[in-house]
């Protein structure tokens, strides 16, 4: 199954891709589908190479008119291709398996209504899961697309959906139509796209800046329709038209633009040319934050970005993914900020994605950002922190370095000069430069070739009068990476006001490079109440206080007038705390002291998933228990405080269930399922009533009765999933055995059910449930890898991972399967050494996790 950059780049240089013709039949049950793919290509005369298709059955392989036996040229994934011409034209007829992992052509079946919904994942090699293809995104060629399928679906492609024609009827009687789609534009395989079902949809149309009127379509499944905010997704689409468009210079590069909510998805979204896939869980059937809100929003500008920098000019080889993904996520927020009611998506950028920046850079298995990628095992595990999050941080960085107007400027010429072709990091780089006038060639080695995150600390000299003397700030780096790089970035003054209010009152923006760099034009000033280098967040480091500036930040954290410095304190308080800096239980402290009076959502969510981070990790062990129970009661007084029915309401009950294990904290959930207790203006909705079901279940006080009785009350997909959670969340020895045998042994269950057993099963007050899996985990995992997709391998061997049995034995277990490893199982090595990371990082907080009084652990 696996492709290396080597076989791709010869493979390149002897073949041209000119047309797909592609003929499905999805009319013929629910294990295959037919698949006849006729390709042209141009080819060096004499040579031989093959051709990507997994497969069931190969029916038969014609070449010119020559007929290749399919036994000896196709082994269910690669297909000979023997005695090339310059001019090529190969017909293939296969049979193909749907999937259920998220890859590939994926089925789903409606509990609601027992309806089949199709839909296509390709990124990274699966589009050769449902047609025969050079599957490497620099062999671009147009698709053309014919589609059998049941006369009552909807079928949606890259190319406007055709009027169907009616096919005689199916062997089971059904009807039948077929849709035959105009070619696409020159495309890679990955960003083509099939779905296909009795898809329900809201149509609208954006104009054009070149003066074209784009159709727009938002779909969904029936029994979603009633949920489906589709007006808020065309607001959002037409702000992310008007701005791209402007930012670009180029007009939208497809013929119309349909965004498609559908089940079981792996991950956010996915940029298909003209027809993007988003995550169902984005269409919203109970009261959600904000922060999930802002998160869609993003999503959809992200997606929108894509068209341009990915489909319209795509990538070489993999190893500029992250520059794809970088540059999508960069543009997103920007867009979101400028363009859009989300004004303060910077300040979630630096709450989220730097924080998962931070982790990543800071893991044995961080690699810089231009990463090598020598084949597709590669691939698959660069989708991480640093390919997304430091990738888009140091974009924003490199926007500060050259300068606003001249980034858009040079991505303008970059557009101009290669659209429908691919290209590589530095062709971005050249137009940059021209624009700029910088040189970029020092920038990019120490920036994309070098791996590791950089501590920015100020260090003050002040008079007896309280005057700065001197402002430095020192670089320092970890031995590992030691790259000392350049900065652009902005360092603040704050002071509290009479409304006791901490506000910027002088600002200084400076190029910081080297070990130590002077901040020019302070001297003389009064020592503000707070210092904060990084203000602004326009680079990429970690930061640290002064003693004066942390003592302020302690005591008046929630008092910063503007989110985003806030934000940055919040982020140098956790680094502390993961870094084991700082007691985990003053952290604890000082989120419960603080959070009631954050005002962005995200930061809010971030905040609470650290603060369960912190419970379930880094509190002492022997304070753990203790330190948890009584975080779960002050959420509960938070709760109780905050206005009625407002955003943070809602994210502390949430949080609260989450971490509730006392009897009467359990008592407060089985409370607020049942009515008996109401907290005002909050609505306990069905979602949420599935967070308190696990919650009671993981506490011993519900049983699979209760279960089953809430799946009778909601048996919809996402009833299904809460319930798979639930069943293996069930407190005792059986119930963890018997999810087990389901997600490691039998190995049967879809994507979306397995994540969700996989967390229900790690859900556990007492660990002790989980000692007798540990051993039974890594004997497992070897086969796990070796026989399921990687979707689904992923969800377990992290998922799985005995992170919770936080003991030096699992540190050596861990050791000792590393130890075992062959040395071709790079991928399965990666993910080992990130689990491991995380309890060696929680055996270090654990250990200085030592209060005022001498309490230790």
């Amino acid at each position: 199954m696996n492709l290396t950059r080597a076989e791709a780049r010869e493979r390149a240089e002897l073949i041209t891709a000119e047309s797909y013709d592609v003929t499905l039949d999805l009319t013929r049950g629910g294990e295959v589908f037919g698949s006849t793919t006729t390709v042209k290509f141009t080819a060096v005369p004499g040579s031989s190479s093959f051709i990507d298709a997994v497969t069931r059955t190969v029916h038969s392989v014609t070449l010119n008119n020559r007929v290749l036996d399919p036994a000896t040229v196709s082994d269910g994934v690669r297909i000979q291709l023997p005695g090339l011409e310059e001019h090529n034209e190969l017909t293939v007829v296969a049979d193909m398996p749907y999937m259920n992992t998220g890859e590939g052509l994926h089925r789903f079946v409606d509990p609601v209504d027992n309806e089949v919904y199709l839909y296509t994942q390709f990124e990274v090699p699966d589009s050769r899961r449902m047609f025969t293809v050079f599957e490497q995104p620099d062999l671009k060629a147009t698709f053309a697309f014919t589609v059998t399928a049941p006369s009552h679906w909807d079928v949606v492609s890259n190319s406007p959906t055709p009027e169907p024609v009616q096919a005689p009827p199916a062997e089971d009687g059904g009807a039948r139509s077929v849709w035959a789609f105009a070619p696409t534009p020159r495309l890679s395989s990955y960003v083509t796209a099939l779905i296909a079902g009795p898809y329900q949809s809201v149509r609208s149309e954006v104009a054009s800046s070149d003066g074209r009127v784009i159709p727009l379509g938002v779909f969904a499944r029936k029994s979603l329709m009633q949920y489906l905010d589709a007006e808020n997704i065309f607001e959002l689409t037409r702000q992310g038209f008007g701005f791209f468009e402007a930012q670009f210079g180029c007009p939208y590069p497809f013929e119309k633009y349909d965004q498609l909510f559908v089940p079981e998805f792996n991950a956010g979204a996915m940029e298909n040319a003209g027809a993007v896939t988003i995550l169902e869980g984005y269409v919203f059937r109970s009261k959600v934050t904000g922060a999930q809100i802002e998160r869609r929003a993003i999503t959809v500008l992200h997606e929108l970005a894509h068209m341009w920098f990915g489909d319209l000019v795509t990538m070489r080889w993999w190893n500029d993914l992250w520059l794809n993904e970088s540059f999508a996520e960069y543009m997103s927020h920007l867009a979101a900020v400028e363009a859009t009611s989300f004004t303060s998506a910077w300040t979630t950028f630096a709450s989220v994605e730097k924080s998962w920046a931070y982790r990543q850079d800071q893991l044995p298995t961080t690699h810089p950002i231009f990463a090598e990628i020598n084949d597709l095992q590669d691939v698959e595990v660069n989708f991480d922190g640093i390919t997304y999050a430091k990738g888009a941080s140091v974009l924003r960085q490199l926007v500060a370095w050259v300068g606003p107007e001249q980034f858009m400027a040079g991505v303008r010429e970059y557009f101009a000069k290669h659209s429908w072709r691919n290209t590589e990091l530095r062709d971005l780089l050249v137009e940059l430069e021209k624009a700029s006038g910088r040189d970029l060639d020092g920038w990019g080695r120490q920036w994309l070739e070098t791996a590791g995150v950089n501590t920015l600390t100020p260090e003050l000299e002040v008079d007896q009068d309280g005057t700065l003397k001197s402002l430095a700030i020192v670089q320092s780096a970890v031995p590992e990476w030691p790259t000392l790089r350049p900065h652009r970035l902005a360092v603040g003054f704050y002071n509290l006001n009479d409304a006791g209010k901490l506000e910027r009152v002088h600002r200084e923006e400076l190029d910081v490079d080297g070990e130590r760099t002077e901040v020019a034009g302070v001297a003389g000033l009064a020592q503000p109440d707070l210092i904060l280098v990084n203000d602004d967040d326009l680079a990429y480091a970690k930061v640290r206080l002064d003693p004066k500036s942390l003592a302020t930040a302690t005591a008046h954290l929630k008092d910063f007038e503007a989110s985003l410095p806030r934000t940055l304190v919040w982020n140098s308080a956790w680094d502390a705390a993961r870094d084991g800096q700082a007691p985990a239980r003053k952290y604890v402290e000082l989120i419960l002291a603080n959070v009631a009076a954050e005002t962005d959502s995200s930061v809010i969510l971030v905040q609470l998933r650290q603060l369960a981070t912190t419970l379930n990790f880094y509190v002492a062990e022997e304070h753990r228990e203790a330190t948890m129970v009584a975080a779960a009661d002050r959420l509960w007084e938070l709760a109780s405080e905050v206005p009625g029915g407002s955003d943070a309401q809602l994210q502390f009950v949430k949080s609260f269930a989450l971490l509730a294990g006392s009897a009467s904290q359990l008592d407060r959930v089985a409370a607020l399922l049942d009515g008996s207790a109401v907290l005002d203006g909050l609505a306990v909705d069905q979602d949420l009533r599935w967070e308190l079901v696990a919650s009671l279940v993981a506490g011993g006080r519900m049983g699979q009765d209760g279960i089953d009785a809430e799946l009778e009350r909601d048996n919809t997909s996402s009833g299904q999933n809460a319930a798979a959670l639930a069943k293996a969340a069930l407190p005792t020895a059986e119930a963890k055995a018997a999810a087990w045998e389901s997600i490691v042994v039998k190995g049967d269950l879809s994507n979306a059910l397995q994540g969700s057993a996989v967390a229900g099963f790690m859900r556990v007050r007492d660990r002790s449930l989980l000692e007798p899996y540990a051993e039974k985990y890594f004997a497992a995992v070897p086969a796990i890898v070796a026989t399921r997709t990687h979707a689904l391998a992923q969800q377990i061997v992290v998922g799985l991972y005995p992170a919770l049995l936080t003991t030096q034995a699992t540190i050596d277990q861990t050791d000792a399967f590393l130890a075992s490893l062959p040395a071709e199982s790079a991928a399965l090595r990666r993910m080992m050494l990130e689990n491991r990371d995380g309890v060696a990082r929680a055996l270090r907080a654990r250990a200085v996790d030592v209060l005022p009084d001498g309490s230790a652990g």
